[in-house]
């Protein structure tokens, strides 16, 4: 029953004039689920006013925790906070002065040294916000989050443009936050933000809510697959054909970054540019490997020669960080970490 839920949406849809933006879609979270939806900012937007009710549902329901923002708009915000990525903060007080501002508001029984420790606050408690860096203001959203604490917290880009450190502190928050049987939604244009987050991922566009294939799936595919396959030569030579407007550009293994499957598929990634390919990933990590590339994620297989640093946000959550110009970060499954380190030979 919908009432059993935290978050409990049915056939909603959007669409602005002619254009689609997503189809009906159903999703029920319960308590302690983190759920992630890649989309674009349109798509995301048009969700988000959806929640908070700046624009109506013409058909289907939004309920969180059995309340509809029609029935009770009042008891409906008690039960989800909601953290924008553009969310102003007073300019002129401090840290401190907002966690007070925020427990007061919230009639929270969080203590401030509990709020400082968890945001990792505590040197800059006294500094004014405008003199904040990008990171320390969206760990005050956070402390803000916090300090509501209803049933559902909704994120839009958390991650976004902040510094490794914080991104750390919002993975605990989002652990912490589940292990209390919080619900937590994260909306995000960045797939591998999403992935880092949980392994629950869906994709939202104009054709719906589509589920990312779990590992699970995935690795019971690639069991079967590999009892098939041939062995691969211990070196081989071969360039990767991607298409850009109507020309076939050949690439060198050693140039690319890393390759990224989305929506099915398949693109090469050199310098923060990516350019299509007609390979799937499968087929591309049996061509790749003697050339060094390894199948760090379902999604992600990435060139061992340009990865810099192996960070560990929590103890199943992993990205590695590239040497190249943008110094972009792509997820490494728990599987996968396990497997990096035995060929590091890395106890």
């Amino acid at each position: 029953m919908s009432c059993l839920a935290v978050l409990f949406i049915e056939n909603i849809e959007k669409q602005n004039k002619d254009t689609i933006l997503f189809s009906a879609i159903n999703l029920t979270m319960n308590s302690g689920d983190i759920v992630a939806i890649h989309s674009n900012l349109n798509v995301r937007k048009a969700l988000l006013d959806l929640f908070t009710g700046h624009t109506s549902l013409h058909k289907g329901k939004l309920e969180i925790n059995g309340c509809t923002i029609e029935s009770n708009k009042s008891t409906y915000f008690s039960q989800v906070a909601i953290c924008f990525f553009n969310e102003g903060l007073y300019e002129r007080l401090t840290v401190l002065d907002h966690f007070k501002f925020y427990q007061s508001l919230y009639r929270s029984d969080h203590s401030l040294e509990y709020i400082l420790n968890v945001t990792q606050l505590h040197e800059v408690k006294y500094k004014k916000v405008k003199r904040l860096s990008f990171s320390e203001k969206k760990r005050i959203q956070f402390a803000r989050m916090l300090f509501h604490s209803p049933p559902l917290f909704i994120f839009e880009e958390p991650d976004l443009n902040i510094d490794v450190e914080t991104k750390r502190i919002f993975l605990n928050i989002t652990r912490k936050l589940q292990e209390e049987g919080k619900s937590v939604l994260i909306l995000t244009g960045n797939m591998e933000s999403a992935l880092t987050a949980t392994d629950d991922v869906y994709r939202l566009d104009e054709t719906g809510l589509h589920t990312i294939e779990t590992a699970s799936k995935e690795e019971n595919m690639e069991a079967a697959a590999s009892e098939e396959e041939k062995e691969v030569p211990s070196f081989q030579f071969s360039k990767i054909p991607a298409k850009v407007n109507e020309k076939i550009i050949l690439f060198d293994p050693s140039e690319i970054d890393y390759i990224e499957s989305h929506a099915g598929q398949s693109n090469v990634c050199l310098n923060g540019e990516f350019f299509p390919t007609a390979f799937t990933l499968a087929e591309l990590e049996k061509k790749l490997k003697p050339e060094g590339f390894f199948r760090c994620h379902r999604s992600y297989i990435v060139n061992l020669q340009k990865v810099k640093e192996v960070i560990t946000w929590t103890r199943n959550s992993f990205s590695l960080i590239l040497n190249d110009q943008l110094k972009s970060s792509i997820p490494l499954s728990k599987t996968k970490m396990t497997e990096l380190k035995e060929m590091l030979d890395l106890k």
